[in-house]
């Protein structure tokens, strides 16, 4: 079994009562897990209500995460359900209190580990104080993280100014996985053994991933892509060793893009003659315009690092692996000289789209 820091505390056996027919006390955020069907998961197609009756809730804090837990939850007693509303960050976030009952009243919650969530921090600083049974599943434990680039400052920073956007690169999420997998485990005992076929199929499917994104930058004919997001791609220029440049230094998603980050961004266009840049799909998309406008590129396309999830994904059915094949997979192939814009199409959030 995977040696991780996962908190488990004693685990409440009881049905998540509180949380009848999908209604609670100030509303649902973000979407119920895979006793719910497909349409309704945010990601990963899960069983249908018939055959999984949710025995046992877990709601997870972060995206990525959730789907991952999701997935691992097929065939199981396990319910899982994303915390954070559709087209949000989930650490660029505040919930009402209602998350907190919700969380409160779980059985488990899947986190990404301390300092990069503060609302999360101070949920489970709620859930110790009040000696719940919600058990503590840290998805970043036995992580390696980057440091941060000299650049950068400590505001979004966790674990003494480490990077924590690990997900985007396939083998580290590996080792979440096997994180999430322990603490479901240890929830739904009796599914253990479907819980480990599950990881190893998402393994597999990351091995996978990471072959695509391998034969992508090895097929590069553009040395730097550009993109108009904050820095959360480090990992995927680490793994591949490639120039990834983000028009905001810091680690946050905000609306603050200062005339220095403009002015950058204005150079690396201009020295590395870059026609197409990347735009992300839940940050402003101002700056993406305002430098199609003031300089020689001709288009933005989406990019995302799995923060968060937009309705259509969800009622397609999208989760990491739909989105990184269907969103940034295609973006970078355009941003790094490998595929005509004109051959490539996308669901939604297209060329010079709009939020």
């Amino acid at each position: 079994m995977h040696s991780t820091e996962n908190d488990l505390k004693s685990v409440s056996r009881r049905r998540f009562a509180g949380l009848g027919a999908g209604v609670l006390a100030g509303g649902l955020a973000g979407c119920t897990g895979n006793a719910a069907g497909p349409a309704a998961n945010g990601g990963s197609a899960g069983t249908d209500g018939d055959e999984n009756d949710g025995e046992y809730t877990v709601v997870a804090s972060f995206f990525t995460f959730y789907d991952f837990a999701d997935t691992l939850s097929e065939g199981t007693a396990l319910n899982v359900e994303n915390l954070v509303p559709t087209g949000l960050h989930g650490h660029g976030w505040e919930p009402d209190p209602s998350i907190q009952r919700r969380i409160t009243d779980a059985d488990a919650l899947v986190h990404v580990g301390p300092d990069f969530q503060p609302w999360v921090d101070r949920a489970i600083d709620t859930l110790e104080a009040e000696a719940t049974e919600t058990a503590l599943i840290n998805a970043r434990a036995d992580v390696e993280l980057l440091d941060l680039a000299d650049s950068l400052t400590e505001d979004e920073a966790v674990e003494d100014a480490k990077d924590p956007h690990f997900w985007l690169d396939p083998q580290r999420a590996k080792i979440a996985v096997a994180n999430i997998a322990d603490g479901l485990a240890a929830i739904d005992p009796d599914n253990e053994a479907t819980i480990r076929e599950n990881a190893d199929a998402l393994d597999a499917e990351l091995d996978a991933l990471d072959e695509e994104w391998t034969a992508t930058f090895n097929a590069a004919e553009r040395d730097v892509a550009f993109l108009a997001a904050h820095n959360a791609f480090a990992y995927l220029a680490e793994r591949y060793d490639a120039t990834i440049e983000p028009l905001v230094v810091n680690l946050a998603a905000s609306n603050d893009v200062r005339p220095a980050d403009m002015q950058r961004a204005q150079d690396t266009i201009a020295a590395n003659d870059i026609r197409h840049i990347g735009a992300a799909v839940f940050e402003p998309i101002r700056p993406a315009k305002q430098l199609l406008e003031q300089t020689d590129v001709e288009a933005y396309f989406p990019v995302t690092p799995y923060a968060g999830t937009a309705q259509s994904w969800v009622d397609r059915g999208w989760g990491y692996f739909d989105i990184a094949r269907e969103v940034n997979l295609p973006t970078f192939r355009i941003l790094l000289g490998i595929d005509d814009p004109e051959d490539v199409s996308f669901a939604d959030y297209g060329r010079n789209f709009e939020p």
